[in-house]
């Protein structure tokens, strides 16, 4: 029986739900590296703690069945934010102890994990077949946008406010998004999922991993098809480039946020014209080519605002299809909603991580050049591969959308 309310709020709203957790990444991203700096934190202890911070961005989705078991969607997102938020307030009053830091913005992280999770699987169980392309933009949209926000606004509380004002500001800041809740149905869980251990609903989930189309987009997600990972490793790039720290910082922040923006609404016309996963490797191929193309290019500064931009822009692009196919994989009413939706999106932040080690190797060997000969051939290799085994061979032609 369908129990999917009828009457939802546009595609955009619910969209938005996902502003609370970019708003916890893009303090996770630099706001919290700013404040450990400016404590005199040596540059590699920083970098150690951010790397522990993000890690549940992977790990995460062992604790995601939760989601989808005893209570309703909208609890564990009420929940999981709240606490998200409770975390990045407290650390913004009281940043002075770097374990301190790492356990609080660890354990906050995890949680705004948890929420993505929760919200996505309420909202992608919510809308129809033929949605997933537009829930899937303004997923991205308010994750990149959100995002933004805060680094600029985090930074700018810490110089003009106390602490303990500032942490209440940007807690405020961080719930604030759910107030769209009120507007969004919210099923609640089944009897059987009410009556459901936890050991025995990870056994019906692993069973998941047995559909084709999940084993297809953990493949595609999972393998470096189109992760743009050089998007975190040009932001440290700009004296390659002869580039000011007033430039790069145009470009790597409002500049790239807007990139980020305009690639993720491109999807609209580009999903009329490829099925979603052939799509996905094509925004990798030709994202490849493009960065085989700035080696060609000489190191000055225009050519690292057109490198991070259009990286940032391939990098959305590909953000706004993955989420496309994980709202397409879930479709109406999935039991299994948040579950499906959490293992999917830590599976694409995989290859952002070991990419961004590679690419960093290639840097090491080969300056910039070997940074991106390294990301451009380890891209289009895949995704020509990938291409000829899932789309040619192992894909019927009635599955590739």
């Amino acid at each position: 029986m369908n129990s999917k309310p009828r009457c939802l709020p546009p595609i955009w709203v619910m969209g938005l739900t996902n502003a609370t957790f970019g708003l916890c990444g893009g303090f996770v991203a630099v706001s919290v590296p700013e404040m450990l700096a400016a404590q005199g934190i040596p540059a590699g202890h920083v970098a150690t703690a951010a790397a522990v911070i993000v890690s549940p961005g992977f790990w995460g989705f062992l604790f995601s069945p939760i989601l989808d078991m005893r209570l309703s969607r909208r609890t564990y997102a009420l929940v999981t934010g709240l606490l998200s938020a409770l975390a990045i307030g407290i650390t913004q009053a009281h940043h002075s102890s770097l374990l301190m830091v790492q356990i609080v913005m660890t354990l906050g992280f995890f949680c705004a994990m948890l929420y993505q999770g929760a919200v996505g699987g309420w909202m992608g169980a919510l809308i129809d077949r033929g949605q997933d392309s537009k829930l899937g933009v303004w997923f991205t949209v308010s994750n990149l946008g959100a995002g933004g926000i805060m680094m600029v606004l985090a930074s700018e509380l810490m110089q003009r406010l106390s602490p303990v004002i500032a942490g209440l500001v940007v807690a405020t800041v961080v719930l604030s998004p759910m107030l769209l809740f009120l507007a969004i149905p919210s099923p609640p869980p089944s009897e059987h999922q009410a009556r459901e251990s936890f050991a025995r609903f990870w056994r019906e989930a692993a069973l998941l991993i047995r559909r084709r189309e999940i084993q297809i987009a953990l493949v595609l997600l999972g393998l470096p098809s189109a992760s743009f990972a050089l998007t975190n490793v040009l932001g440290g790039t700009g004296k390659d480039f002869n580039a000011s720290d007033h430039f790069v910082g145009i470009f790597a922040g409002f500049g790239c946020i807007a990139a980020g923006i305009i690639g993720s609404f491109l999807l609209f016309p580009l999903a009329k014209h490829l099925p979603l996963r052939r799509l996905y490797l094509a925004i990798g191929i030709v994202g490849a080519s493009f960065t085989f193309g700035l080696i060609l290019l000489p190191h000055v500064p225009w050519v690292f605002a057109v490198a991070i931009t259009g990286e940032n822009m391939f990098q959305a692009m590909a953000f706004s299809v993955s989420n496309a196919i994980t709202f397409e994989v879930i479709g109406p009413d999935n039991p299994f909603a948040a579950t499906i939706f959490t293992l999917l999106i830590s599976t694409s932040n995989l290859p952002i991580i070991y990419m961004q080690y590679l690419d960093g190797r290639g840097y090491d060997a080969g300056g910039l050049t070997g940074s991106f000969l390294t990301d451009a051939l380890l891209t289009a290799a895949t995704c020509v591969l990938l291409w000829f085994l899932l789309v040619r061979r192992l894909v019927p032609a009635r599955a590739a959308n």
